[in-house]
């Protein structure tokens, strides 16, 4: 435990001091985001390549506490070697190529061939995938063809979803701080260091940015830092749903983790569900930017960046809160369907405020 804080404490310096340095390059360099386009809504240029130091100090910090000193199999040291290589190898590629999009711009279709290629590496390479529903609509284990396609899926969805809620200050770093430490938290009671390391890593540079993030924002983390956040948040769900629960205790036994992951996860893959569908049923592209997330249909409410995101952090909050409740439940569909509920009612609470403004704005 107490390493774990080193961890955190480490990763949290590192960004905390150095984002102000990083501030400086991105002005001097002219690499910043100028507010061109409507659905943009900051007014200044600002920075825009704070997933640099994001990165930098989730790497440094995880890196440098790594410990495999306490496992005492042969087959658990290599396995824990072999994940820590290819974690820090498809995390680059995403790491790049977010640079790339921040600096001059990158095409969808090749974002989403470098999302595909990483997702193939770890699910063929390192075996990182989805094995099953684990009781969820009373499916278990699912075919090996089926595990390759669902673990793929969901590496894109994911990474993706955790891209495109970046868009309000403060926001994708609040999340992805949420997230993490949920996962960082389960990885505790589960005695698994490795990933809570990578997990309080993530979120101690997450708490150091977010105080230069959090509005008004004086940098941006960018692709380079919401496609890390993504992959590394995605690794770590996908490792907690398949962990034995062999070595859990009995009140994690009885949490269902699927149910668990989706919960630490459900703003970013609610938002993308409804705008993927939404730019579907208007025959556009799925990859179009626009205006129609739910962040930013509260900021046409008149609510403020900050009281925006401190909603869709309650509501992340509860729903991990309200996901815990599968301890009581036989079935974990329950568990599903009361995280989805939960969901439902946030949207319906969102759309109507927004219909209200838009209505009061047309008198």
């Amino acid at each position: 435990m107490a390493v774990l804080i080193l961890v955190f404490l480490t990763a949290f310096i590192v960004v905390l001091y150095s984002t102000p340095a990083l501030i400086k390059v991105a002005v001097l360099k002219r690499l910043i985001d100028v507010p061109s386009e409507d659905r943009k809504i900051h007014k200044g240029s600002v920075p825009t390549i704070g997933g640099i130091i994001i990165y930098a100090g989730t790497l440094f910090a995880y890196s440098l506490w790594y410990n495999i000193d306490e496992m005492e199999h042969y087959e658990a040291i290599f396995e824990s070697v072999k994940e820590f290589k290819l974690i820090v190898a498809t995390s680059l590629i995403l790491f790049f190529v977010g640079v790339k999009d921040d600096i001059i711009g990158t095409a969808p279709v090749k974002k989403l061939f470098a999302h595909i290629v990483v997702a193939l590496i770890l699910v063929l390479m390192g075996d990182i995938r989805i094995t099953g529903l684990h009781g969820i609509f009373g499916v278990y284990d699912i075919p090996y063809w089926g595990s390759v396609f669902v673990s793929i899926f969901t590496y894109v969805v994911v990474v993706n979803s955790i891209n495109l809620i970046d868009g309000v200050d403060g926001l994708a770093a609040g999340i992805g701080l949420i997230t993490s430490t949920s996962f960082g938290i389960w990885f505790i009671y589960a005695n698994d260091f490795p990933y809570a390391a990578l997990s309080f890593a993530l979120a101690g540079s997450l708490m150091g940015f977010l105080i230069f993030n959090f509005s008004p924002a004086k940098i941006f983390m960018g692709d380079s830092g919401s496609l890390v956040i993504g992959v590394f948040v995605c690794i770590l769900a996908i490792k907690m749903i398949e962990f034995p629960i062999q070595k859990l205790d009995h009140f994690w036994v009885n949490v269902s983790k699927p149910v668990f992951a989706i919960a630490a996860l459900i703003y970013p893959l609610l938002d993308t569900l409804r705008v993927f569908i939404t730019r579907a049923l208007k025959g556009q592209s799925p990859f179009n930017a626009d205006r129609n997330h739910l962040h930013h249909k509260l900021i046409d409410c008149g609510y403020s960046h900050v009281k925006t995101v401190v909603i869709i952090y309650s509501f992340s909050v509860i729903t991990i809160g309200a996901s815990l409740l599968t301890y009581f439940f036989n079935q974990p569909t329950f568990g599903l369907i009361t995280v989805v509920s939960t969901s439902l009612v946030f949207l319906i609470f969102v759309i109507t405020l927004n219909t209200k403004a838009v209505k009061k704005n047309a008198e």
